[in-house]
């Protein structure tokens, strides 16, 4: 229970994000490469959305416009989501600040696992499935979650940033220093990003396969397990504030001032 505490709690340390981000990776991979084969679209690629919205709005489609513009909103909205449930957090000293948005992540993944089949037939005014809407607000609010943890260094639902960052290490790596170079100038690579940004590509990458392969023979039902393990990260900084969520509503009274001599 400590070490998930650790792992979830408001307090981040290098190895905490490494960790976390890592199987972020994972869970974004699965979630997203498993979706494509559920609604053709990959519904963590807001770049690909944007691109879509732009085309479409050329060449009149108004139903992809409609699509590629309710999925930014909804990816929109999970992020905004998670800056709600941080801060308000944060205001209440809580350990389970960035417990809460991946308690919902886990609580809207169960949901996609156990009823996702239903919600492709669920209508919605973007002229695309519900399924695609919710996965999009899902990895809205998992990537904002891991962002604001990691101070900004670390996105897990897509890899465009992560392969830049790896390719400018590698490049640092394989640059040829002078002989006689002066120490303050030599170019390295630093090797705990080299390491982390290789880590969160590869484990992307695997939670693809994985996913793919879980949907392929599985279905939807694969996603509980993914759900499941989330859950179990969120719960021990939950627990920790227990007594505080009792009273949600109620903000804590800040320490008086030291009195004077």
């Amino acid at each position: 229970m400590r070490r998930l505490r650790h792992l979830m709690g408001h307090r981040r340390t290098v190895a905490s994000n490494r960790a976390l981000g890592l199987l972020l990776a994972f869970n974004a991979g699965a979630v997203n490469a498993g979706g494509f084969l559920v609604v053709h679209l990959y519904t963590s690629h807001m770049t690909g959305f944007v691109s879509m919205l732009a085309d479409n709005l050329v060449l009149g489609n108004t139903a992809l416009v409609l699509g590629a513009l309710g999925a930014l909103l909804a990816f929109t909205s999970g992020a905004a989501a998670t800056a709600v449930l941080v801060n308000w957090g944060r205001q209440r000293h809580l350990h389970s600040s960035y417990a809460l948005p991946l308690l919902v992540v886990a609580a809207l993944m169960l949901v996609f696992g156990l009823v996702g089949a239903i919600t492709l037939h669920w209508r919605t005014p973007f002229a695309v499935p519900a399924t695609v809407l919710l996965l999009s607000f899902i990895m809205g609010l998992q990537n904002a979650t891991v962002t604001k943890m990691s101070a900004s260094q670390i996105r897990t639902t897509h890899m465009t940033g992560v392969v830049t960052d790896l390719g400018i290490e590698l490049g640092k790596m394989l640059y040829w220093n002078r002989t006689g170079t002066p120490p303050e100038a030599l170019v390295r690579a630093n090797q705990a990003r080299l390491r982390l940004f290789a880590g969160l590509l590869g484990m992307f990458l695997v939670g693809g396969v994985a996913g793919a392969t879980g949907f392929k023979h599985v279905g939807f039902v694969f996603v509980v397990p993914l759900a499941l393990l989330l859950l179990v990260l969120s719960l021990p900084p939950l627990w920790a504030d227990r007594a505080r969520l009792r009273h949600p509503l109620h903000r804590p009274t800040p320490a008086a001032p030291p009195a004077g001599p």
